[in-house]
């Protein structure tokens, strides 16, 4: 009896184990029956009917990274360049993916990789380091379009890295270094054509600076001078005026008189000093008019006893 009830024990134990299933988070287990799809089971506790439904495939829903081989790619200019790139897909349908394809990882693989090279194959070389975007772009287009039968979503796909030949490289490596030293060019060239701009500015600024400055100071003298000549002639006609006046007072046309005579005595009285040849005067009348009137004008000035 004893073996007999360890028997049924184990029996109940499997029967169990193969009638309860839990489905982890993110997972989803395909059933089939009898040889049969059935169903899928979805995360958390599941019951199988023992011997007579299996687990066939089980698929996560994550996210997954697949890493596309390298491969040697021909360039629209008949270059060689060596790709390798990164996948990253979902499963959507667990049937589909369980029997759309034998293997759908290796037949995304194998899909990605012809659609690399026939995009690649419709650009030149340089357009395929400036056109990543359009590249991933295309890749991910064609990979989704097919892999609907496979129950897989295609999410993106980024090229890793483009590797040209070295020769390539090399070429390349001296072409930028040309362009670079043009642009170094370029810029001393632009920064010496600035440097003149730059120092003729300054030196027409100068210039126009000195130019104003004598101007200004050129007028400033004039109408220095301008005020000058105004104030002196202000003065001489003050004078004038004083001595018109002082003229037609008494005793003003007489004094005017004695004025004139005792300046034309020191004249004569002054050529004599300076000169060795005696100058005398062709009328001697007038010398001697002047001398008469001189001396009746201090006469007749001077104060009576």
């Amino acid at each position: 009896m004893e073996i007999v009830a360890l028997v049924l024990l184990v029996i109940a134990v499997i029967f169990v184990a193969r009638s309860i299933k839990v489905v982890p988070q993110q997972h989803a287990w395909v059933v089939e029956r009898l040889g049969k799809y059935h169903g899928t089971l979805t995360p958390g506790l599941n019951f199988l009917v023992p011997f007579v439904d299996r687990l066939a495939y089980q698929h996560t829903l994550k996210e997954i990274p697949l890493d596309v081989p390298s491969q040697v790619c021909i360039t629209k200019d008949n270059t060689q360049l060596t790709v390798d790139g990164i996948l990253y897909f979902q499963v959507t349908d667990p049937m589909r993916a369980s029997y759309g394809s034998s293997n759908y990882i290796v037949a995304i693989t194998q899909l990605a990789q012809t659609t690399l090279r026939s995009v690649i194959g419709r650009m030149e070389l340089d357009r395929t380091f400036e056109e990543r975007a359009i590249i991933n772009t295309s890749v991910v287009e064609a990979l989704d379009e097919a892999a609907l039968n496979w129950g897989v979503k295609v999410l993106r796909y980024e090229i890793k890295d483009l590797t040209p030949p070295p020769a390539i490289l090399h070429s390349m490596q001296a072409q930028i270094t040309a362009e670079r030293e043009k642009r170094a060019l370029i810029a001393a060239s632009e920064g010496r054509r600035q440097e003149q701009i730059n120092i003729a500015t300054g030196e027409r600024e100068a210039s126009i600076a000195r130019s104003e400055g004598e101007k200004q100071a050129e007028i400033n003298k004039a109408l220095g001078e301008a005020a000058a000549i105004t104030a002196v002639a202000d003065a001489t006609a003050d004078a004038i005026r004083k001595i018109a006046a002082a003229i037609e007072q008494p005793g003003g046309q007489e004094a005017v008189q004695l004025k004139v005579a005792e300046k034309a005595v020191d004249a004569y009285a002054q050529l004599a000093q300076k000169n060795n040849t005696m100058i005398v005067p062709g009328n001697m009348s007038e010398v001697a008019g002047l001398i008469g009137t001189a001396m009746a004008l201090m006469k007749g000035a001077s104060p009576k006893p």
